[in-house]
């Protein structure tokens, strides 16, 4: 068996646990539905703030390919909006065949026009990604200082005590353990990049990827990337907030609320199954029946419109992104 063959069936692999684990969880948000309450529930949505929702949600994949734009802007100022525009959204379709590979994808898209190198790229997406993670931990951190009672209790009772409590030993411990085997392969691999291929690759991808995470530091208009950042954590919580509104029996819900569930929809995307299908539904859901004793069917419902509503922007925006680049690869071909 060649190494390629060897490849092609590891990846198959891993996407097929990942749809099975995406299929379980669809199939553990549903079980218990009661469908005529369910699509009850449906039929008296406002579709006009769903669809006010996506339009948002449209609003942030700009917003994030104009910052995205911004960072490399210190690396080669001939990238255009448009092409960060495309790997924004060719990335997000990619995460429905293979989880998380849009990050990769999108930097694909960058460096296959030539005007940056996929190591400086990967940097670029590194360094924006953790800009979201911090902003994301600290609006977590805002809610366990304010409302503890609410989403703490949320977090243990729902997220980290049932893992626990399914292992025979504490979680720390493989905290601890990944801490050290990080370590360890990290110092083999800086001790053997001089003689080991795969180690020198490696060491070169960290290097394009430090270059690229420091040009945040060498942005003209570091308060723009800033500005960028608030304004698309602003919509996230605008898309929840208009969904919230959709739904009558959510009434009794305010903006406040409308933050907490982006919180949790934010974990549930990152969850590593095609789309975040399955993952979404149930957290979002048990969300909405655990903390505020909404009924299941209408937990779910708000859970499924949140959802499908961003997988369809995500799509439609990224066939228009293919069809661009499509176009674009013509144009040059005829020249």
């Amino acid at each position: 068996m060649g190494p390629e063959l060897k490849k092609k069936i590891t990846k198959t692999l891993k996407w097929l646990v990942s749809f099975a684990i995406a299929v379980l969880l669809l199939y553990l948000s549903f079980r218990s539905v009661k469908w005529d309450e369910f699509f009850a529930g449906l039929r008296e949505c406002r579709f006009w703030l769903i669809l006010l929702s996506m339009v948002a949600s449209t609003a942030a994949f700009f917003l994030r390919a104009a910052r995205w734009r911004e960072i490399m802007k210190p690396l080669n100022k001939d990238i255009g909006f448009g092409e960060t525009f495309d790997g924004i959204n060719i990335g997000n379709i990619s995460n429905f065949a293979f989880p998380r590979a849009g990050e990769f994808v999108r930097c694909g898209v960058i460096s296959a026009t030539g005007k940056l190198s996929y190591d400086k790229v990967l940097g670029t997406v590194v360094l924006e990604r953790s800009w979201d993670m911090l902003t994301l931990f600290a609006i977590l951190a805002a809610f366990l200082l304010i409302k503890w009672q609410d989403f703490g209790d949320f977090a243990m009772q729902q997220m980290w005590k049932p893992l626990s409590e399914s292992l025979s030993f504490s979680l720390w411990w493989i905290v601890a353990a990944a801490i050290v085997l990080a370590g360890a392969a990290a110092l083999l691999i800086y001790r053997t990049r001089g003689t080991n291929r795969v180690s020198a690759k490696i060491c070169s991808i960290i290097k394009g990827a430090l270059q690229g995470f420091a040009s945040a530091f060498r942005m003209e208009k570091k308060w723009r990337f800033l500005l960028y950042t608030i304004a698309i954590w602003v919509i996230y919580w605008l898309m929840s907030y208009l969904t919230m509104l959709s739904l009558p029996k959510l009434d009794a819900l305010n903006a406040t609320d409308a933050i907490f569930l982006m919180l949790i929809g934010s974990i549930a995307w990152a969850i590593p199954v095609p789309g975040g299908f399955g993952s979404f539904h149930i957290l979002v859901s048990l969300a909405l029946t655990t903390i505020y004793g909404t009924e299941y069917n209408e937990g779910l419902a708000f859970a499924t419109l949140s959802h499908e509503a961003q997988a369809l922007t995500m799509i439609l925006c990224g066939i228009v992104s293919l069809v661009r680049i499509a176009r674009s690869n013509v144009r040059r071909s005829g020249r």
